[in-house]
């Protein structure tokens, strides 16, 4: 199962800021598919049904070369 990543997005926004919305990637930055979840567990859920692992982040700012920026939920 390879990882994907969990993006909230608009990406890089600034504190207290809202996300409106949440992507798959894989670790080179395409889009794993073209749909934008509402929700962070409706992501993670589509990613397990497409037979991929998961990764949410731990920080706002991410760096996916980065481990320590990143969970399993």
């Amino acid at each position: 199962m390879p990882n994907v990543y969990v993006e909230p997005r608009p990406k890089g926004r600034p504190e207290g800021t809202a996300i409106e919305d949440y992507i798959l990637e894989y670790a080179h930055g395409a889009r794993v598919d073209q749909v934008d979840y509402k929700t962070q567990a409706a992501a993670i859920q589509a990613a397990r049904i497409a037979g991929h692992s998961p990764l949410v982040a731990r920080v706002r700012h991410t760096d996916k070369g980065n481990p320590g920026h990143w969970r399993a939920p």
